[in-house]
């Protein structure tokens, strides 16, 4: 089975994967953030290594997805291969930070991948609002993000929306996190978790 979480930057992703592979007793797999080579320099000169950095990520995501696949285990994924494709890069390209040429490579690359990997059986999306993604991510104090501008965060939250409203691939569960403090409330993670019970018992 393979359980995948999506939202936006700091939504609260990485840390509710833990959570649920602690509860579920689910192998874990996180998106690589300390061991990236593009991070840094993609938020300190968006244009030069958007594409850089956006091939690292389908890379990364591709390789993931085919080692959940072969290990048989049951595992929980923190951010998708769809998002990079279908949010990240084209509000780069939308911006002005990835060329024509770039976009359309990456494109043609990302549909090659799509035909090989299978999506997730169940999708949980984290919706937040802007107001709560800028105290999370200064909670968090990651100095590469201090860059990131209300602007950016807007559009990618519009991207999301846009995406989740026409999410067909499997089953999905949408959580607003916004009121929710999974991490110091144990009732609140209650809840999660007993919505994602009542969705995986849907599964079988």
């Amino acid at each position: 089975m393979h359980i995948a979480v999506a939202g936006n930057i700091g939504a609260g992703k990485t840390t509710l994967t833990r959570l649920l592979a602690k509860h579920f007793n689910w192998e874990a797999n996180f998106e690589e953030v300390v061991d990236n080579p593009y991070l840094d320099d993609f938020y300190n000169q968006m244009e030069r290594w958007s594409f850089n950095l956006q091939i690292y990520f389908l890379n990364t995501r591709y390789r993931q997805i085919l080692q959940i696949r072969e290990s048989g285990k049951e595992t929980i994924q923190d951010r998708t291969i769809y998002e990079d494709a279908y949010i990240f890069a084209p509000n780069l390209h939308a911006m002005g930070l990835m060329t024509n040429r770039d976009f359309e490579n990456y494109q043609s690359l990302f549909e090659l991948m799509e035909t090989l990997v299978q999506p997730p059986d169940l999708l949980i999306y984290l919706r937040s609002s802007i107001p709560n993604l800028v105290k999370q991510i200064h909670k968090r104090g990651r100095e590469y993000e201090n860059s990131i501008s209300i602007d950016y965060l807007s559009r990618l939250n519009e991207r999301y929306e846009a995406w989740i409203h026409d999410y067909n691939k499997g089953n999905l569960l949408i959580i607003d996190v916004d009121n929710l403090d999974f991490v110091d409330e144990p009732e609140d993670l209650g809840t999660i978790i007993n919505k994602i019970d009542a969705e995986i018992n849907g599964l079988f």
